[in-house]
């Protein structure tokens, strides 16, 4: 018999008209990812209680290196007005760089039953280039990212969760979430009575975690998942198309959310200089030379994971029939258009450079 769903305390369901709260049972559900035809999203509904063994049991598949994710509302957002349409803010998600995953363990344990009990809090671990990724949302869900479901699969039934085919979460139902320090003393879990009122803010002490870790924000506009035998692929053609470049050392991944963080600086205003926009371009260059070099499903998979950045750039180009002239590179089979025209908002230093090489000359 399934056990039921233990939630953290920052996660409070609804009574209806004074009934009992239905029971929710532990469980999970598999499914493929869209356009991937051997990668699966693994979500289970699980106990409050169990998450600090499976995040440590689950961080053994990733013994060398990962990096930690977190999501969390920092304290100018949450000071934020609602906008027109009542919106709530929404919250920043940061990554750490790649470190040694017992690194990672030892840092985070200190903070992680705030992390789980908080409930405007999410956070996690993951390694690209091992094709995994473990998630718990701030609706206190745990999401999994896998090329092998098989192995993911044999992991949670381990900790007693069973497969159901229709999984109930708490999205599922009316709820709240609810801030650690909303709570009473009285009514906090056992395992953070000993913290302060400070230590229980979670605008502090993920800030905290920020700063040990040395997290960096990071857009979430961008959602793509390569396989390792991808990942495997790509990183062979990197050494092939730009064997002598810094960027070959880059993972692929990366290189795909720096284009997209790239787009999104130059829609609102680039404000570094002409060589820092030229880098940006540069970035495209190598997922174009990799896309060119690739067998076609990987090429198009890649294609469509950059086809919004791509046409978020053409749309803030502007004077298109002047030309950037790009650096010198093998052959391209596509004509760049990211080097025809230049971005509409422009900082002062790019202002300044363009100025000096005579762009706004006619």
């Amino acid at each position: 018999m399934a056990k039921s769903v233990d939630f953290p305390a920052g996660l409070r369901r609804w009574l209806t008209d004074g009934l009992p709260v239905p029971r929710q049972e532990e469980g999970f559900e598999l499914s493929l990812l869209e356009d991937c035809d051997n990668a699966y999203r693994v979500t289970a509904a699980v106990g409050a209680k169990k998450v600090p063994r499976i995040f440590r049991e689950f961080s053994r598949f990733l013994p060398d290196d990962a990096f930690f994710i977190l999501e969390f509302y920092p304290e100018e957002s949450l000071l934020a007005r609602p906008s027109c349409s009542g919106e709530r803010p929404a919250p920043e998600v940061f990554y750490s760089p790649y470190l040694p995953t017992g690194e990672i363990l030892k840092t985070i344990t200190p903070y992680l039953e705030r992390m789980i009990h908080d409930g405007f809090v999410g956070f996690g671990i993951a390694n690209n280039r091992k094709g995994l990724e473990l998630f718990y949302s701030e609706e206190k869900v745990l999401t999994f990212f896998t090329d092998n479901h098989l192995r993911l699969s044999d992991f949670l039934h381990h900790h007693q969760i069973p497969h159901v085919t229709d999984l109930v979460l708490p999205a599922d139902f009316g709820h709240d979430h609810l801030s650690l320090l909303g709570f009473a003393r009285d009514l906090l879990p056992e395992s953070l009575l000993s913290f302060s009122e400070r230590e229980l803010d979670s605008c502090i002490f993920c800030q905290e975690l920020v700063d040990e870790l040395d997290m960096y924000p990071v857009e979430e506009g961008l959602s793509f998942f390569l396989t390792r035998k991808e990942q495997e692929q790509i990183a062979v053609l990197m050494k092939q198309v730009i064997p002598d470049d810094d960027l070959v050392e880059v993972e692929f991944g990366s290189l795909l959310l720096d284009w997209s963080d790239f787009v999104t600086e130059c829609e609102h205003a680039f404000e570094g200089d002409l060589w820092e926009y030229r880098q940006g371009l540069k970035i495209r260059d190598t997922i174009q030379l990799v896309m060119e070099a690739a067998p076609s499903p990987l090429a198009e998979k890649i294609k469509a994971i950059i086809a919004e950045p791509d046409t978020s750039f053409q749309n803030t180009l502007t004077d298109r029939r002047k030309r950037l002239d790009p650096p010198s590179l093998p052959a391209f089979q596509q004509d760049r258009f990211w080097y025809q025209g230049m971005v509409r908002n422009q900082g002062t230093f790019l202002r300044r450079d363009l100025i000096r090489q005579g762009w706004f000359k006619h």
